[in-house]
């Protein structure tokens, strides 16, 4: 059977585009019974049956509940780094600050339409699961790169302002170093070790106001509490 193209310019045949729409159909799947039932209670049973084929016909796709957790992590983690992405990119390169608080945004806005998604990527681990590093690393880091990928600019810019203490502790340096080199960025130690921190506590913030951990009428005025969270972590990171 002759091969075929499509968008990307990949040449896929008639069978591997069915059997790509099945999976993705089965990722869909999967996402609303996460979203219904929690990911501790995931069954491909159940996606098959919502599919409307016997379970047997799901295993081919898919082979177990952790290969479709897996296939969730990613598409969360890719559609939360997608969103972030397009916001940077929406903000000029040489507004520091301005991308950074679109990356703060896009991470919030995202995690408050999928709570669940979200759960799944940073809520309570799934009990019996292992995500496969060699599949969920490159995902699970966009936004953090992305992250650094603006204090590095900023740094090459002389505009990343250096404030506190300058050293850190040899372990930590070593670290650090290593980041450095993995992701090709010239961030000093000091800076690159409170970049860290501002990204705990972005997330730290988002999931608090997702999983209701500041209490029930705590805060009647969300969204400029976290321009306000947005405006501290600017200046801790020096942007």
């Amino acid at each position: 059977m002759p091969a075929t193209s499509h968008a990307g310019g990949e040449i896929r045949t008639p069978r591997e585009r069915a059997r790509a729409q099945t999976i993705a159909d089965i990722i869909g799947l999967g996402r609303r019974h996460l979203a219904e039932r929690g990911a501790a209670a995931l069954s491909l049973r159940a996606v098959a049956r919502d599919l409307g084929v016997v379970s047997s016909a799901v295993y081919r796709y898919v082979g177990s509940r952790d290969e479709l957790l897996t296939l969730l992590l990613v598409d969360a983690y890719n559609d939360l780094g997608d969103a972030v992405d397009a916001a940077v990119k929406a903000v000029p390169a040489e507004e520091f600050r301005g991308r950074f608080a679109a990356l703060a945004r896009a991470v919030r806005g995202w995690a408050l339409r999928e709570p669940a998604r979200y759960g799944l990527l940073f809520g309570s681990p799934v009990p019996g699961y292992q995500a496969p590093a060699e599949r969920t690393t490159a995902p699970g880091t966009r936004v953090v790169i992305s992250l650094v990928q603006i204090l590095d600019a900023a740094h090459r810019a002389a505009r990343l302002a250096g404030r506190g203490p300058s050293a850190v502790p040899a372990p930590l340096a070593a670290d650090l170093e290593a980041i450095r080199r993995e992701l090709g960025v010239e961030v000093p130690d000091a800076l690159l070790a409170r970049g860290t921190l501002v990204w705990a506590s972005l997330f730290g913030a988002v999931s608090f106001e997702v999983f209701g951990q500041y209490g029930a009428g705590t805060f009647s005025a969300p969204d400029e509490l976290f321009e306000h969270h947005i405006a501290v972590l600017a200046d801790l990171a020096g942007l």
